[in-house]
């Protein structure tokens, strides 16, 4: 849990097969007083930690929210499977209540929004499914899940009868998992320089189940089919991926958990203005690779920001402009979980300057 300047709310999403479901929307407020406002989304095993994230918006003027899906983090109840859905599009529920928050309730005009790994995948679904709305500025994705990190063999037959498993048994656990390379590279007690929860992002992992790699599956599909997201598009991620079971120094230089190529290569699917930022020494979730390389991110995505939503660290906006309409209902504040509560302290990592820039390349 984080302390102050966080707040965090509980969005009501009702109830499921497993009981009461849950989201969580955490709030970090500008200095000044903003219209605009980033919401993230994290990824696979995983929830919002990632503190000196909050603080380089804050400090450009950004309002910042971040989004604990059902069953993570701080949203994942005890009779919860952890992680667990039958498809992507389950979230969009959590996602369009936490755009209304952020557009309607709190009143922000423009609306960036940043995933990472299988959150990047999600909220390019939901930037597509909802482009008549108006909703999303931009985006910005970070090591997207467009791909399975396996050989093509692995990727299409032997998945495809996985995920004809995960819709007559979805729950089934599967003889395989993410491994510890990855989460040895980042925590603390490890080979990393982050403290985080481990039973919320367990060094391993969560079980995999078969639904889930359905529902994964199902959306990366439609993803090589062909999104149309009328927005602008960061699509940013590492130059090399790294393919070793075991720890070797070169897994905190590279992507341990994805193919960096599989996300260039279906980078342009995603809509008419994508844009790829490649990272040299970048890992899985760019924001947490070495402090040279996060520096680089931090500059490109506020250079970025600034090119395609004008969105630099002006004066105030005025408070007039009209908002877009957000699908759903039309529940008041309190109807969705009600009035923010500051969150627990919890040891956090040191926000980082960002003073270097680093070149991006259009992808479509």
């Amino acid at each position: 849990m984080l302390g102050p300047p966080y707040e965090r709310q509980t969005i009501d999403l009702g109830t499921d097969d497993e009981g009461p479901v849950v989201a969580t929307l955490v709030r970090r407020r500008a200095d000044r007083p903003t219209r605009r406002a980033v919401l993230y989304v994290h990824g696979y095993v995983d929830y919002f930690f990632q503190t000196h994230v909050a603080d380089f918006f804050a400090e450009r003027g950004w309002d910042f929210y971040a989004l604990d899906l059902r069953k993570y983090g701080r949203s994942l109840l005890a009779h919860q499977t952890p992680n667990f859905c039958r498809d992507l599009g389950d979230y969009f529920p959590e996602l369009d209540a936490a755009a209304k928050i952020v557009r309607t309730d709190d009143g922000h005009d423009t609306l960036l929004v940043m995933g990472h790994s299988t959150g990047g995948l999600v909220i390019s679904l939901w930037a597509h499914a909802r482009r008549a709305a108006g909703i999303v500025d931009g985006l910005v994705l970070n090591s997207p899940f467009f791909d399975i990190n396996a050989p093509w063999v692995v990727r299409r037959p032997l998945a495809a009868a996985v995920s004809r498993l995960g819709r007559s048994a979805p729950r089934r656990r599967l003889p395989f998992g993410l491994g510890t390379v990855y989460g040895e590279s980042l925590h603390a007690e490890h080979r990393g320089e982050w403290t985080y929860d481990l039973a919320w992002k367990p060094l391993a992992g969560f079980p995999v189940r078969a639904g889930w790699l359905n529902a994964v599956r199902a959306g990366q599909r439609q993803l090589r089919a062909g999104l149309d997201i009328p927005v602008p598009v960061l699509l940013a991620c590492s130059t090399r991926t790294f393919r070793g079971t075991k720890w070797h120094d070169s897994a905190a230089l590279a992507d341990a958990v994805l193919d960096v190529e599989h996300m260039v290569r279906w980078a342009p699917r995603l809509g008419r203005h994508v844009t790829l930022a490649r990272f040299d020494g970048g890992m899985h979730d760019l924001t947490l690779s070495g402090p040279a390389v996060r520096e680089q991110v931090f500059v490109e995505v506020g250079r970025w920001a600034e090119a395609f939503l004008a969105a630099g660290p002006t004066p105030e906006q005025p408070a007039d402009q009209p908002t877009p309409t957000v699908p759903g209902d039309d529940s008041t504040p309190g109807e969705q979980g009600g009035v923010p509560s500051p969150e627990v302290p919890v040891s956090r990592s040191p926000a980082e300057a960002t003073t270097q820039s680093t070149g991006a390349a259009a992808a479509g």
